[in-house]
């Protein structure tokens, strides 16, 4: 009688280990992908509540024992899994822990304007587009409520940036103003003696011009001397990138002399000093080149127009019109 109850107990606990296998190795098959969101501190029972609920796992229980039992019920990588059209529950067990959610993954490269930016995460799927329809303003605000400017360009700093699928834009916005003004910070408090900068954020309008004329390591220490000289004798910095911003819309890839001769608050040509803004998104780079122009004495520099992209560096107007003759006109 005990030999025919322990077999018959035997043949129970493999049919009971086989069906546990089954419930939880087995792929089950959905008619699409699903994805899976775990919010911060969310448990385990209610994340497997869901996938119950919405017919992703044969069944809840076998998926929250097997995790107690491996002592994995509370080490949950909160963010949001896109799980694939056959998927078994030891698979999402193993996701949820070992894993990492997915990721979107937004470049906003040196030089782009503020509405590029906007643009570009605009367009970013899997993402919630909370700040759409915001105007520039309240967009500041949000980040930082104690915030003086008005206008964004600038204040975000071009960088590749990661966040979890369907979390919001404004993470993004907040992680790019963030870092911008710790970098701005760090150029600000380590910047060379003399400069006529007189707060971070004139530093920072230089930044975007040095960002706008060069982006090559060699030229950018030089483009900052000869902003930074043009400013001490107060000659007026002359660089076309400020027309092509003061332009807007209007600048379709082209500038003309009455373009140049055109007042805006932007147009270095008839205006003396920085501008009233930055006119881009700076990098790391042109920063540091801000607040270390090098010592040179050029007031001058023009496009070789080669394939190296590098510039002509000059000490005075007749040195220029030379490298002008050479380099552009050809002569």
């Amino acid at each position: 009688m005990l030999k025919k109850f322990l077999k018959w107990s035997a043949s129970l606990l493999v049919l009971l280990a086989g069906v546990w296998a089954f419930l939880l190795f087995a792929p089950k098959t959905n008619e699409q992908t699903y994805r899976m969101r775990v919010e911060k501190n969310q448990g385990l029972s209610a994340v497997s509540r869901k996938l119950a609920e919405d017919d992703v796992i044969y069944n809840r229980h076998v998926l929250l024992a097997t995790a107690y039992l491996l002592g994995v019920h509370n080490r949950l990588h909160s963010g949001s899994y896109k799980l694939p059209k056959q998927v078994s529950a030891w698979s999402i067990l193993q996701r949820l822990h070992k894993g990492r959610p997915d990721a979107v993954t937004i470049r906003i490269t040196e030089g782009m304007r503020f509405a590029q930016m906007r643009n570009i995460i605009n367009k970013t799927d899997d993402i919630l587009h909370e700040t759409a329809g915001w105007s520039n303003e309240k967009l500041l605000k949000h980040i930082d409520p104690d915030i003086l400017h008005t206008h964004p360009e600038g204040l975000f700093f071009p960088d590749t940036y990661e966040i979890d699928t369907d979390s919001s834009d404004i993470q993004i916005y907040k992680l790019a103003y963030r870092t911008m003004q710790k970098n701005l910070q760090t150029a600000w408090d380590e910047r060379q003696s003399g400069l006529p900068y007189k707060t971070p954020y004139e530093l920072l309008i230089m930044a975007s011009l040095i960002e706008k004329e060069t982006a090559h390591e060699a030229d950018r220490k030089h483009v900052a001397a000869v902003f930074v000289n043009r400013l001490a004798i107060g000659m007026r910095l002359q660089t076309d990138p400020t027309i092509i911003y003061g332009m807007g819309d209007s600048y379709t890839g082209r500038i003309r002399k009455s373009d140049i001769r055109r007042d805006t608050p932007y147009n270095t040509y008839t205006r003396n000093g920085l501008t009233p803004t930055p006119i881009a998104l700076p990098g790391k780079a042109a920063l540091e080149a801000a607040a270390h122009p090098s010592s040179a004495k050029y007031l001058y520099f023009v496009s070789k127009m080669d394939n190296t992209g590098l510039s002509q560096f000059s000490h005075t107007l007749e040195e220029h019109n030379a490298a002008v003759r050479k380099y552009i006109l050809k002569k």
